[in-house]
């Protein structure tokens, strides 16, 4: 059922801050930061999930404000345990009880914790304020907020999730992290706290393996326990020997380096990452997050032939169109009668501008074509075929973008036929002439605009039915689902207008 929102406004929370706004325009309105500092914010909340699911407590971003308050900035709830705020608290101040644990936190540069649980209507709430720190200075609060109302006795796991979280909310309020240098890495897949963890000591051995993590190992290969072990020398036996392996594994299993690396053996391909933990800059141990992608791999694996075969055919059809279009120029040089070579010479013409298309959609990753480069590639081979001694300047005015592949051919023909067709009879018995393609693109909707400075329609026939406007015609209505006018150019000349829609904006509005 649809609720109309003049009905449903009043179920808002009455501490409901309005459309929520980005960490820098909050950042920007309410204090005044470096840019630098901004950035070191942005590295925290883009990597602080992790450091939620550890400590199985809610995080909210504080920033101390120019008129001496705070307001929430950025929000994050856990993935393995019950969430404090239900409802998003980005943009709202601070409580009036929570703001002397904020301000300690900010002014003393030490993380601060409740002595009692503040209540959170049914359920207490345990809460602990952590300064964010950067270079010796408090930029901003984290207040660590656990849910206590499914509270029991916590299992080893449990444990070490949180003693794990407690030494990284440790390294934030001495500065120590995020990590400045931790790359995601391009492939998906990224490890998460439940998919598997580790804890390693500063040696890189193994401290303890949740069950996931032990799982993820023993899937590789593995045997045994893994507590004790170095993890390194255990997965170095895995790896078969001929296998290519990631330059930076060592110092991912190590913990070393706040990095992601995959591991492949024997068909079964783990996701890695380290996070280092550090005091006062001296390496203490590392969490290490683990998650099997085996089938995640294989089906990039798959995509990845597929694409490459994709683009293989398409170079198979633009070179058998090239021999078409070569074997139409051998035999139009044998016909005597200069109809017939002409007419060969438009079919050899409209056979290379589609070879064209087959040979730009080799070249790129996806089924679209960057129009730009292959519409000044074909106009300026037609202006040379079809130009009998005239000096014809094509302009193109605009950007078409990428275009579906789809609509990549017509569009091109068409270009081509309208182009060829100014200059053929537009400028018959002129030395020189301009055409000019006007492009106006606003998401899928295209109006392309096709004029010349030349003699301009006939009087008595218009556009003609010749097979060039037939097959213009044909492609614009039939294929591309537009529409095409002639008529004649302000201050001489010919003007061909055409309007359509790209083919997956109209798949779009039809299955809309």
């Amino acid at each position: 059922m649809v609720v109309p929102w003049a009905s449903c406004r009043h179920r808002l929370p009455a501490t409901y801050p309005g459309p929520v706004s980005t960490l820098s325009t909050l950042v920007a309105r309410h204090a005044s930061l470096e840019a630098a500092d901004l950035e070191w914010l942005h590295l925290l909340v883009g990597d602080w999930q992790v450091v939620s699911d550890l400590a199985f407590a809610d995080l909210v971003l504080w920033l101390p404000t120019d008129d001496e308050d705070f307001v929430a900035i950025a929000q994050c709830r856990p993935s393995t345990g019950a969430t404090v705020h239900y409802d998003d608290v980005v943009g709202s101040r601070a409580p009036e009880g929570q703001r002397p644990q904020l301000r300690k936190a900010l002014v003393e540069r030490a993380p601060q914790r409740s002595r009692e649980p503040r209540w959170f209507g049914s359920y207490a709430v345990r809460e602990e304020a952590v300064p964010v720190v950067r270079r010796g200075r408090t930029i901003a609060v984290i207040a660590r907020q656990t849910n206590l109302g499914g509270a029991r006795t916590p299992s080893r796991l449990e444990l070490n999730y949180v003693e794990a979280a407690d030494e990284v909310f440790g390294m934030i309020a001495r500065g120590e992290f995020p990590a400045t240098d931790a790359p995601t890495g391009p492939r998906r897949g990224a490890p998460r706290v439940g998919d598997g963890l580790v804890r390693l000591n500063s040696e890189g051995e193994v401290l303890y393996a949740s069950p996931n993590a032990l799982s993820c190992f023993h899937r590789l290969g593995a045997l045994g326990d893994l507590v004790g072990r170095s993890l390194v020398e255990v997965t170095a036996d895995l790896v078969e020997q001929s296998a290519t392996v990631d330059e930076s594994m060592p110092l991912v299993l190590m913990g070393r380096a706040p990095w992601r690396t995959d591991v492949e053996s024997r068909g079964v391909a783990l996701s890695l990452r380290a996070v280092p933990l550090t005091e006062h800059g001296q390496r203490t141990g590392a969490v290490l997050l683990c998650r099997d992608v085996s089938e995640l791999r294989r089906r990039e694996r798959e995509l990845i032939t597929k694409d490459a075969t994709i683009r293989e055919i398409h170079h198979r059809v633009k070179n058998n169109l090239q021999t078409v279009a070569a074997l139409l120029r051998l035999q139009s040089r044998r016909m005597s009668s200069p109809e017939a070579r002409e007419a060969l010479g438009e079919a050899m013409r409209r056979v290379a501008t589609i070879a064209l298309v087959h040979e730009t959609l080799s070249q790129t990753l996806d089924e679209s074509v960057p129009f730009d480069d292959l519409v000044g590639r074909s106009l300026r081979l037609a202006a040379d075929v079809a130009t009998a001694g005239a000096h014809v300047r094509t302009v193109v005015t605009g950007s078409f973008g990428s275009v579906p592949a789809e609509d990549a051919t017509a569009l091109a023909l068409v270009l081509t036929e309208l182009v060829t067709n100014a200059v053929e009879h537009g400028f018959e018995g002129r030395e020189s002439g301009t055409v000019e393609i006007v492009v106006d693109r606003e998401g899928d909707d295209l109006r392309v605009e096709v004029a010349d400075d030349g003699a301009g329609l006939p009087a008595d026939r218009g556009a003609g039915s010749g097979l060039g406007t037939q097959i213009v015609s044909t492609l614009v209505t039939n294929e591309m689902g537009g529409t095409i006018a002639w008529g004649p150019r302000e201050g001489g000349g010919t003007s061909v207008v055409i309007e359509a829609r790209l083919r997956h904006g109209r798949d779009a509005a039809v299955i809309g």
